[in-house]
């Protein structure tokens, strides 16, 4: 115990030393939002692929996806750095730089309001975002509470309310620029401790082929499989169309999520696109992948544990279950894993909860003149309020893990992704196809909310982002064409002309 107690103390001490800092970065709306668009790649990529993977991934889907599909699970984590890492830099990253920079938007809704010239999407956007970024803030919470109390016996709301002060110091403090430079040295912890974790797992089911030869021997659902045998270490697992679904959910979510893609936002330089691709897309390999590939032999640790009063199966327990078993000074390493994964994504998604309600639904709309200091002030207290009804839901969450995180993605993703990519290439997306974008993606999501017409929320999420990328080319060529001039305006940022080193271009 007392090496768990000095792991974590030593780790709230750094978060918090880090933003005190970084207060010298958040004296201005630019600063404290976009960390004055002069991050470097390392913490670029460090802060993407953190605020990706949370405690989320590594207790709920992690757990839930492991059981499912055995080891073909591991495919998720192959989609999400392959789709939602190394493609989403490739084909968002640079356009996304140059565009927001061109227009001054600082969040994606205000993006939208220039972009599309339309002050009514960029507060509809607004919207969206502080509905649907709560779920996803209470299900990162909610990941903790098992493994909390498997590894110190303390309540889960002690751990709750302790995880949510301290990730407001820095926050607060240091505004974009603390949660960075936190998020770099949270993802060291992330990529080490997921390999010791892994290492010491299998190493306990005596080592890898031993632990796949068991598997294989685990009988699976007939009517899934036909029968086929050692379904759980087959290539694509007994379901591979439900498998499918959860990997476009989790790796094609991320191009629409504005805590995401704000990072875009932030970078620096044509160095830091190139060297930032390559280290998010390393660092989703392991902690992603990492994690599927532990969650894959979730089976092997079939126990009384892990199942309810009724008899039903509790996915969130699968991981924590398995880690009980592991030592002291490990099962440290993996709450201070845990709530590092946890902390970097809070963070980024209150951050882009309070800068978006500011910036573009509360400025000029309900206080007209607000002064750079009133801004500020006024993202900080949003701060305090979005984690403290963070802190509600999660002390009472409404369902587990997967449907809240399901929920939010399918929602926020499915209205902004296809929206916002078109917006970046194509100079034909009119307003009513963002409209139409944007009902298409939450309409599907809160109408299978309450229908169920598709049995699983991570599939509904799936089908609610491909709509958008069918509907918003279809209405865009069926109604009237946005303003020419303004549009080509627009695109010119593109165009201009700029002078680079002969390291960075062969050309003459």
């Amino acid at each position: 115990m007392g090496i768990k107690i000095i792991l974590l103390v030593a780790f709230f001490a750094v978060m918090a030393g880090v933003g005190i800092y970084s207060r010298r970065h958040a004296t201005s709306v630019d600063g404290f939002v976009l960390g004055g668009r002069s991050v470097g790649p390392w913490l670029t990529a460090f802060a993407y692929g953190t605020s990706y993977f949370s405690a989320v991934v590594f207790v709920g889907y992690a757990g839930q996806f492991g059981w499912k599909y055995g080891i073909a699970s591991t495919w998720i984590g192959i989609g999400n750095a392959v789709i939602g890492s190394l493609l989403a830099w490739v084909v968002l990253g640079r356009r996304t730089k140059i565009m927001t920079q061109h227009l001054g938007s600082k969040t994606m809704p205000d993006f939208f309001g220039q972009r599309y010239d339309s002050k009514a999407l960029k507060i509809a956007a607004s919207v969206i975002v502080f509905i649907f970024l709560i779920p996803y803030t209470a299900s990162v919470y909610n990941g903790l509470s098992r493994l909390f109390e498997m590894a110190f016996h303390i309540p889960y709301s002690w751990c709750v309310i302790a995880m949510a002060a301290f990730t407001a110091v820095y926050v607060i403090l240091g505004g974009y620029m603390a949660t960075a430079i936190n998020d770099f040295i949270q993802g060291i912890i992330m990529l080490a401790g997921i390999v010791a974790v892994i290492a010491a797992v299998l190493s306990g089911q005596g080592g890898f082929m031993n632990a796949i030869s068991e598997m294989a021997q685990i009988p699976s659902d007939v009517a899934l499989t036909q029968g086929q045998p050692g379904a759980f270490t087959s290539f694509f697992g007994p379901d591979p169309v439900n498998l499918l679904g959860v990997v476009i959910l989790t790796s094609l979510g991320t191009w629409g999520l504005p805590q995401m893609i704000g990072k875009f936002y932030a970078i620096k330089d044509e160095k830091s696109i190139n060297t930032g691709t390559v280290i998010s897309t390393l660092f989703a390999v392991v902690v992603s992948g990492g994690c599927y590939f532990l969650g894959g032999f979730g089976r092997l640790f079939d126990s009384p544990a892990i199942y309810d009063d009724a008899g039903n199966i509790v996915y969130d327990s699968i991981i924590p279950h398995m880690l009980s078993a592991l030592p002291d000074i490990l099962i440290g390493i993996v709450v201070v894993l845990v709530l590092s994964a946890s902390m970097s994504t809070l963070s980024s998604l209150v951050l882009t909860s309070s800068s978006t309600m500011t910036l573009d639904l509360i400025k000029d709309n309900v206080v007209k003149g607000m002064s750079e200091k009133k801004q500020i002030v006024t993202m900080q207290a949003l701060i305090v309020f979005f984690l403290v009804v963070s802190v509600v839901i999660a002390l009472d969450p409404p369902t587990f893990i997967a449907q809240l995180m399901g929920i939010s993605w399918g929602a926020l993703a499915g209205a902004f992704l296809a929206p916002f990519m078109y917006g970046l290439y194509w100079k034909g997306v009119t307003r009513a196809a963002v409209w139409a974008g944007f009902i298409a993606g939450v309409g599907i999501t809160v109408a299978n909310m309450f229908i169920g017409f598709i049995e699983s929320p991570i599939n509904a999420g799936a089908a609610a982002m491909v709509a958008g990328l069918i509907v918003v080319p279809v209405v865009s060529l069926i109604t009237p064409k946005p303003d020419k001039k303004k549009v080509e305006e627009i695109f010119t940022c593109y165009d201009e002309k700029v002078t680079i080193s002969r390291k960075r271009s062969l050309q003459e």
